[in-house]
């Protein structure tokens, strides 16, 4: 019987998080923070960080009580039944399907410096720039196919260069500082509170990694490093993210960039990648090459990281009977599961093509990503849950972790807005429904209802709310009536929600299963 194999190390683990994480979020959304925070990005990257750590937090205990491959899209399975995993599933696997080729896109953004024409005037992929796109899915694969040792050893070398890139290339940056832009146009949070917490979400897309690592729990020699792997991670990417921003800031050129002084707002408006734009405007040769070669090698990395951990998704998926049971196959030879990495591939390569012609597809395409967002907010919950069923759990003060978790995951929902929220939503419902019909998944439908009703109060609050179309009320209300709502009613709501003991006994046959 064919088994993954235990191939990875705390180094492998710690490397996979950090490169994994460092590509298009630092690279294209830190202007876009600063869009909406000014300086103040600093600030939104240090609060994601802490408010990602807590999240990241609940996987340490969850990923110790079952280390198995995709692991986060099996915990709910254990307190909740097959319904809520379902949509904590589906929820999971269309933010992983849509970051490579995202990813793959953002390379293209880097390949058109030498042959520019592959992205349009407006930033959006052409039809040329999308089959590129597809290559570069391609070439992913195989980066995934020979074994996950080959998978580690090529990851630690890329990734290691790519760090020390992304290291170079920020000092780089603050060797022609412009301190002014700190205090000169608006002070250091010119846009208030408010502009930070908008700017959060842009950073969360590269917070994600950290869940790549439990995805991997099942191919690891000690389950027991994984804690340590992910708040190694988290801290060591915000170290990256925060000398980033602070190079990006301080070297800010505007005149150079035809942009007004201190006008915060059209740094979104930047096409393409905007530290290519800010080398090329300083006319530094080696830090241009530089920052070249990082927007090529970042995001591909990230890429074909994310094409991996997808595939332990759809692996976990067919072991509780949500997708096909061929997406549990292990190849004989490599112990990888082909025939996910094979459909994960080729779904990636679809969307990444028909980004090209349609720039809202394209926009689409990065929103998607809030469902993964849906998907790791269940997890707080879950722990609690367990703890309550009898398991015993792990971190001290737990509840308060869970709690602290739970908000910041609600938080970082609605803060994502209009129409981001509704657009993954839906994409859920969708997928729920098919796959929930096709595969007669009905099973503890009560236990889920609280997840529902929890994802339609998140959406509706980005509707009314000050980050939404209404906007009835401002950002910090609105903040506060989620955070307020999300542990009164749904963290109570959803404990009290999980199986009895006469319901028990689903437990994670892992080699079983395989």
């Amino acid at each position: 019987m064919n088994t993954l194999k235990r191939d990875l190390d705390l180094k492998d683990l710690i490397i996979i998080g950090i490169a994994g994480a460092v590509g298009t979020g630092v690279l294209f959304s830190t202007a876009g923070m600063a869009a909406l925070a000014g300086p103040g990005v600093i600030l939104a990257w240090v609060i994601g960080a802490i408010m990602y750590l807590f999240v990241g937090l609940t996987y340490v205990e969850l990923s110790y009580l079952y280390p198995e491959a995709g692991g986060p899209s099996r915990y709910s399975l254990y307190s909740y039944g097959k319904m809520t995993n379902m949509i904590n599933a589906f929820a999971d696997l269309i933010w992983y399907l849509f970051i490579p080729p995202v990813e793959a896109l953002a390379s293209v953004e880097g390949i058109n410096y030498f042959y520019p024409h592959l992205v349009a005037s407006s930033g959006n992929p052409t039809t040329l720039g999308a089959v590129m796109g597809v290559v570069l899915m391609v070439i992913f694969f195989p980066f995934n196919y020979f074994g996950v040792k080959a998978f580690a050893k090529s990851t630690d070398l890329l990734g290691i260069i790519k760090l020390i890139l992304y290291i170079l290339v920020a000092l780089g940056f603050l060797a022609f500082a412009h301190f002014g832009n700190f205090t000169h146009f608006g002070g250091f949070v010119p846009f208030g509170a408010g502009g930070v917490f908008a700017a959060i979400p842009l950073g969360m897309f590269a917070f994600g990694s950290i869940r790549v690592i439990p995805d991997y729990a099942e191919e690891v020699r000690s389950p027991s490093v994984l804690g340590r792997a992910i708040i190694w991670v988290v801290m060591g990417q915000t170290l990256i993210y925060v000398l980033l921003a602070v190079g990006f800031l301080t070297s800010l050129n505007w005149l150079a960039l035809k942009i007004h002084p201190g006008a915060w707002g059209s740094l979104s408006t930047i096409a393409g990648n905007p530290f290519l734009s800010v080398a090329s405007g300083a006319h530094v040769s080696w830090l241009i090459a530089f920052t070249v070669v990082i927007a090529i090698l970042g995001p591909f990395v990230t890429g074909y990281i994310y094409q991996g951990g997808g595939s332990r998704i759809l692996l976990a998926m067919s072991r509780t009977g949500l997708v096909s049971a061929r997406m549990k196959e292990i190849d004989q030879r490599y112990a990888i599961p082909v025939w996910a990495l094979i459909v994960f591939t080729v779904v990636g390569a679809i969307v990444a093509y028909i980004a090209a012609p349609l720039p809202s597809i394209y926009s689409l395409i990065t929103d998607a990503v809030v469902a993964g967002y849906l998907g790791f907010a269940v997890n707080p919950v879950v722990m609690l849950a367990l703890r309550k069923q009898g398991r015993k759990g792990r971190l001290p003060q737990g509840e308060l972790i869970a709690a602290v978790a739970f908000a910041s995951a609600s938080l970082i929902v609605y803060w994502s807005g209009w129409p981001s929220v509704p657009y993954a939503t839906v994409l859920l419902l969708a997928a729920s429904v098919i796959f929930g019909l096709m595969y007669k998944i009905g099973d503890h439908a009560k236990n889920a209802l609280w997840y529902m009703a929890y994802i339609i109060f998140l959406t509706a609050m980005t509707y009314v709310g000050g980050v939404g179309a209404m906007k009835w009320f401002n950002i910090d209300i609105g903040s506060a009536i989620v955070v307020i709502v999300s542990l009164a009613l749904f963290l109570p709501w959803g404990v009290a929600s999980r199986m009895s003991k006469d319901e028990l006994g689903i437990e994670p046959k892992v080699a079983e299963q395989s």
